[in-house]
């Protein structure tokens, strides 16, 4: 969070009386927490830090169970649990979330129902009110009433298990959290758990996932001083000659192709409709978006995936091998939880018998494995969101030539310690007006217009963009896949009792949003792929490139892409699928998917790897888990490239270029050249963005890394002499003495002392507490930093931003390889632990091995699970 309470800005005597008293409640709260932690240093409050520590052991009795259920956990705290129906495996799984990472819970319900105003006080109810806006909880609720009965009961067994755990534990002992949230909110109690507070962590889920809304707002804000041709630059189109497409060449993926490319209407980015975008301050939706991203799991360009699947022709065991690593914002606790969910007698009436990486929260397990099938995820990359431009009048907004009423609606918002903030949510025909809001939105700025005798008209004649319109102001719209109610909540479950691919698919056209590459292994050889998703169909050259205009039904949506029409693959010919956020099909593809695929660097990697260990002869489980662990950097080759001829007067510089030669395009985590490498890209591309009047963001590496091969290519690049401001040897000599004096502040003249683990390495941030600028709370629960290897674009997807400085940012949240021959021989890592208690043996105990790349076995049969177990709780019914 960015910040859990205001920190004075203000001398002590100055402050209005509010911010004086805000002041002093800020002090009272580092008081507090200094105590706190004399108390834990003294061992004084061990007592207040252990109490919340779950039971593993014993009996317990739940109110709501029917039968006994058994728990048992491994020395990592993974728990598996065996019940004899579904409702009370469900209850239990809710149960144990809760014992884990009810925090987690409570806070994640408060931010997708737009109410952390109500923990934090008035520091949040900006991103209360965009999210209010989106209104998560409402369709959650939707979803929820939706549901069928069985999927119904599973969510309320759930939820029925949650509560159970609350009705004996509140305050510290439900966790630490809850006592340092008493110093500043000592009212706080957590309230009964609802099924669709589970419902909506999908929608979080599903923002995260979203793709390219950063992209479309970023560029609507580059094209108002950058020349169209610059901007298609700056966003080169897939590289469909050098990367991967994952179903390019599979006569399955070809059944869904129609005759032709999508043909290309008129272009609508005319003159007149880049100034009404100009109209529009974007600055603050795109800093909200990024403040809204930070509370979920930070979006980035390292949000994606890889997973690949190969076939027994292939492997050791003659069975298939199925890999996955979905890259998240760094958390901690991690995003997922490990665990198990088994029927004691697997039926038709408790089907059950499931392992892998669930969500706490959430019932059912989302990424893993039954005794049928295996299946992993990454993000489909299509665009499924744009934003359209609204001319509106109050609340009026003019829709094929005529205006049209805005539906309404009043919102409330609890502050903590504040005044409840009243807020209206107008929606046009497209969805969310999200431009406007107070707090956190710059209202919207008059567009261009004349003045008529009959009013405002917007300059646009008829032929361009739509014809003559009344025009009063211009708002956002969001029409995003996410806002209409779905069926991924039955999905999971569906997913999780699969038998054969026919179920997997069957599973995968109810998994709406977000949209998925889904592959999958089963132990009688088959392998396949499934591109589901909630995807738009849209108007003839329209593609979500930048803000679409929103006054006339020829820009809108045309439905979406019938699910036997979607890409999907089985038992192709190369023996192998690789997923990794490439382009799914090329441009032979009946419907547009999108602009804003990753760049491919990491799939054609993956591919590389994968077709090397294929030639030397049958792969195993070690060797997928150690192509997780790679660490090419995609800029390497056209970084060395550029530096091929490249000398300097200084020596030091120089002999930093001289250690650049000798790099293997490796991010290890002891490499000085990649130390060097990556600072040299740092001011590289911050050297080539210059000398232009607007901000140009550099938040996508790989997009970069195909910007500067290809600029290389191409004597005349302004970019390499930043906009003509240098010559390219200027640019490329001022970058590389740049890189030299920051990296040797940072650690040292010595090159041989030189680390790129160390300079990118990750500091684990509470997802919460741990920006709170308040350094003793920071420390109760952050952990680190950690040398990592790796970096943006790279098969180790440890994610850091440009300008940001070196530190990891996004990871891979966790690394599977399942074995379907041997579900035993499976192995498994997350980034945290198992735990979401501050200072549990748990709650940090993988991230040594996470960082090492080191996997761990993954116990799934009975027999396994016994001899791993360390803890056994029996849950039993009340009397």
């Amino acid at each position: 969070m960015t910040q859990v309470a205001d920190a004075p800005q203000t001398i002590p005597g100055s402050e209005t009386p509010k911010k004086k008293r805000r002041a002093l409640r800020v002090i009272g709260w580092i008081v507090a927490a200094l105590l706190l932690i004399a108390l834990i240093a003294a061992g004084l409050g061990v007592w207040t830090v252990q109490r919340s520590f779950p039971t593993v052991s014993g009996t317990v009795t739940a109110t709501g169970l029917t039968s006994e259920v058994t728990v048992q956990r491994d020395e990592r705290g993974i728990a598996t649990i065996t019940a004899d129906s579904t409702d009370d495996l469900f209850f239990s799984q809710g149960y144990v979330h809760a014992q884990d990472r009810f925090w987690e819970m409570d806070f994640r319900r408060h931010l997708t129902s737009a109410r952390l105003s109500e923990l934090f006080g008035e520091s949040q109810v900006g991103t209360d009110s965009f999210l209010r806006t989106l209104g998560w909880q409402r369709i959650a609720e939707e979803e929820f009433a939706a549901l069928s009965d069985e999927a119904r009961s599973y969510y309320e067994a759930y939820a029925a298990g949650v509560n159970a755990y609350l009705d004996d534990h509140s305050g510290s002992k439900l966790s630490l959290e809850y006592a340092v949230l008493g110093l500043q909110n000592s009212g706080y109690e957590p309230e009964p758990w609802k099924p669709a507070d589970s419902i909506a962590w999908l929608k979080a889920m599903a923002w995260d996932l979203r793709t390219n809304i950063e992209d479309e707002t970023a560029r609507a804000l580059q094209a108002q001083f950058l020349e169209a041709d610059e901007l298609a630059e700056l966003y080169p189109g897939y590289p469909f000659e050098e990367h991967p497409v994952i179903l390019a060449d599979d006569p399955a993926g070809k059944r869904v192709v129609a005759v032709g490319k999508l043909e290309q209407g008129a272009a609508f980015v005319q003159d007149q409709f880049t100034d009404l975008v100009e109209s529009l301050n974007l600055e603050p939706l795109e800093e909200l978006l990024g403040k809204v991203d930070s509370l979920i799991t930070q979006q980035g360009e390292g949000i994606g995936s890889n997973s690949w699947v190969v076939s027994g022709e292939h492997t050791t065991t003659g069975a298939p091998l199925l890999a996955n690593d979905p890259h998240l914002g760094a958390a901690l606790p991690s995003v997922w939880t490990q665990m198990q969910l088994r029927c004691s007698t697997v039926s038709e009436e408790c089907p059950f018998d499931v392992a892998g990486f669930s969500f706490s929260g959430l019932p059912g397990i989302v990424i893993g494995h039954n005794q049928n099938v295996a299946w992993g995820f990454t993000n489909l990359t299509t665009d499924v969101a744009d934003l359209f431009v609204e001319s509106v009048d109050g609340d009026k907004y003019w829709y094929d030539n005529e205006w049209r009423d805005m539906t309404t609606r009043e919102e409330t918002i609890k502050v903590a310690g504040g005044d409840d903030v009243t807020l209206t949510v107008r929606e046009t025909g497209h969805g969310p007006i999200v431009s406007g809001l107070t707090g956190d939105f710059t209202a919207i700025a008059d567009a261009p217009h004349a003045e008529t005798p009959e009013g405002k008209i917007l300059p646009v004649g008829p032929g361009d963009i739509g014809g003559t319109m009344p025009y009063t102001d211009a708002a956002l719209a969001l029409r995003w896949t996410a806002l209409d109610a779905g069926s991924t909540p039955e999905a999971i479950f569906m997913l999780n009792r699969a038998e054969n691919f026919t179920d997997f698919r069957e599973a995968a056209s109810k998994f709406d949003v977000p949209g998925q590459n889904l592959i999958y292994a089963d132990p009688e050889g088959n392998i396949g792929y499934q591109a589901p998703g909630k995807l738009p169909i849209r108007a003839a050259g329209q593609e979500g490139y930048l803000p679409t205009p929103g006054w006339s039904s020829e820009y809108d949506w045309q439905g979406f892409i019938p699910f036997e029409e979607q890409p999907w693959s089985y038992n192709p010919k190369s023996g192998y699928i690789v997923t990794a956020n490439n382009a799914i099909v090329n441009d032979d593809y009946a419907h547009f998917l999108s602009r804003d695929w990753d760049y491919g660097y990491r799939a054609a990697r993956i591919v590389e790897l994968l077709e090397e260990k294929i030639a030397a002869g049958p792969v195993s489980a070690a060797d997928l888990a150690e192509i997780h662990m790679d660490n090419q950097m995609p800029a390497a080759e056209a970084l060395t490239a550029a530096y091929a001829g490249v000398t300097a007067d200084d020596n030091g510089v120089q002999a930093a270029l001289d250690l650049l030669a000798t790099w293997d395009g490796q991010n290890s985590i002891d490499s000085a050249p990649a130390a060097y490498a990556n600072v040299l890209w740092e001011h590289l591309t911050k050297r080539m963005v210059s000398g232009r009047d607007g901000d140009i963001p550099r938040d996508d590496q790989s997009r970069f890394a195909r910007v500067l091969s290809l600029q290389l290519a191409n004597p005349e690049s302004e970019w390499l002499t930043a906009g003509g401001t240098e010559t390219r040897e200027e640019l490329l000599s001022g970058a590389a003495s740049d890189a030299y004096e920051e990296l040797t502040k940072l650690q040292g003249t010595n090159p041989e002392k030189w680390n790129w683990g160390k300079l990118h390495a990750i500091t684990l941030t509470h997802g919460t507490f741990g920006e709170s600028g308040i350094a003793p709370i920071e420390a109760l629960f952050n952990r680190g930093p950690y040398d990592t290897s790796g970096g943006s674009g790279v098969v180790n997807a440890t994610g850091w931003a440009l300008g940001e400085g070196y530190q990891t940012s996004t990871v891979p949240s966790m690394r599977m390889v399942i074995d379907v021959s041997d579900w035993d021989a499976s192995t498994w890592q997350n980034l945290t632990g198992q735990s979401g208690h501050a200072f549990h043996k748990n709650y940090t105990d993988q991230v040594a091995g996470w960082a090492a790349g080191e996997q761990y076995a993954w116990a799934y049969s009975a027999q396994a699970v016994e001899a791993t177990t360390t803890d056994t709780l029996t849950l039993t019914p009340a009397a």
